[in-house]
């Protein structure tokens, strides 16, 4: 099974965001997304999951090609994804954050099951019945991964998930990535601008860079490509 975005281009007035670019990923397999500020990596994501129509290409899922398509209907494929900015629900206990795919989305399993399945994977059970909004910000950003794998995920698509954590805390959440990465054998696009990350959990790299892909190769052919270090490594 493999995710597919073939010929991507995106154009916002004039502005093309992301041109001619193509992305395939197998499950069980982590991709690193990276690339200078404004260069398309989310507005990959976005194309990717449903948020936005491409002016061109298709995204396809298991032989489900669309160009375009809803949030909602990319998610039943199991295209799960989380956001750059913690986005959560106001007044909202950590439990009833995950339980809304399910509730979302339909499923045979009990909502609450598999919601404190994905909290446990996340170790986040001892907090489920805080305010989600008020746990501290590393444990937000956890949260939001277990919403998003509430289920079972195919392919799942993390935007800058380490991005104000500290050293430790982004080890122990890479650790658990890899760990929903093996149980679900899925699919794992990770946007981050830590390469100690990006390189410690990657076996393949793409670079992007106003809006196209000048990269793309397993870590050290991507860290020693002279086009990388002049676009981004400096």
């Amino acid at each position: 099974m493999k995710l597919d975005a073939r010929n991507i281009t995106m154009r916002f007035a004039g502005l093309t965001a992301l041109d001619d670019v193509s992305m395939s990923i197998e499950r069980s397999e982590i991709v690193g997304l990276i690339g200078p500020n404004g260069s398309g990596k989310t507005t990959l994501l976005n194309v990717i999951s449903g948020v936005l129509t491409p002016t061109g290409g298709m995204v396809s899922v298991d032989g489900h090609a669309w160009t375009s398509s809803s949030p909602r209907r990319v998610a039943r494929l199991g295209v799960r994804r989380t956001f750059q900015n913690v986005r959560l629900f106001d007044e909202m206990t950590a439990l009833e954050t995950v339980e809304v795919p399910g509730a979302a989305l339909g499923g045979q399993l009990s909502r609450r099951v598999v919601a404190l399945d994905a909290l446990e994977q996340l170790r986040l059970v001892e907090h489920r019945d805080r305010i989600a909004d008020q746990l501290p910000y590393g444990l937000q950003r956890r949260l939001e991964i277990a919403r998003a794998i509430a289920g079972e995920p195919r392919f799942l698509l993390l935007d800058e998930p380490t991005a104000g954590l500290n050293d430790s805390e982004s080890d122990a959440l890479v650790d658990m990535i890899l760990a929903i990465r093996d149980r679900h054998s899925c699919g794992v696009v990770l946007i981050d601008h830590d390469l100690r990350v990006i390189m410690s959990a990657c076996s393949r790299i793409i670079v992007l860079n106003e809006g196209t892909v000048i990269s793309e190769g397993n870590p050290h052919h991507v860290r020693s490509d002279p086009a990388v270090v002049k676009a981004y490594l400096g």
